[in-house]
């Protein structure tokens, strides 16, 4: 799993956004990321020692960036950092779980966020704000999401992709 402080990638697919796993890796999932050259892991893989395995699958698709979230409480999550920079193509991506953790001094163009498993994609103070939603467990009545991303000389734009349950 790649877990450098700041990366630069150069990448001419989509990236691959997902959170709150919570266990459960969907193969619905696994099928919409099939064609991203790089996937994001914003958080809540899950607590048990076995959940690890879903980053190792992830990873079988393309390379993994991940951030550690509230329940990812086990042994293995404790490698996983609080938040990651990652520039791809440019554009300066943070990564992190919680929105309520996000420094707003951070220098970058999106902030990825998990946690709340609602579905987010907007714009504000000139940064997108990108939330992929859940796409493990369902909670409430929330929607089962990812995201997918684009950075490149187009700009920088992203899309929530609704899994069937």
């Amino acid at each position: 799993m790649a877990s450098s402080a700041i990366a630069s990638l150069s990448i001419a697919s989509p990236i691959g956004v997902i959170a709150d796993t919570h266990g459960l890796l969907r193969d619905e999932a696994l099928g919409l990321l099939a064609d991203c050259e790089v996937i994001l892991h914003l958080g809540d893989v899950g607590h048990r020692e076995n959940d690890e395995c879903l980053l190792q699958r992830l990873e079988a698709i393309a390379p993994l960036y991940t951030v550690r979230g509230n329940i990812d409480t086990a042994a293995w999550a404790e490698r996983l950092p609080e938040t990651l920079d990652l520039v791809v193509n440019g554009w300066r991506l943070h990564l992190v779980h919680r929105l309520a953790d996000y420094d707003p001094r951070t220098a970058c163009d999106a902030v990825l966020h998990g946690h709340s498993h609602k579905p987010r994609c907007e714009w504000r103070d000139g940064k997108l704000l990108f939330n992929p939603g859940a796409a493990g467990k369902r909670r409430f009545s929330l929607p089962i999401t990812l995201g997918k991303l684009w950075a490149d000389a187009r700009g920088l734009r992203g899309v929530i992709l609704y899994l069937p349950f």
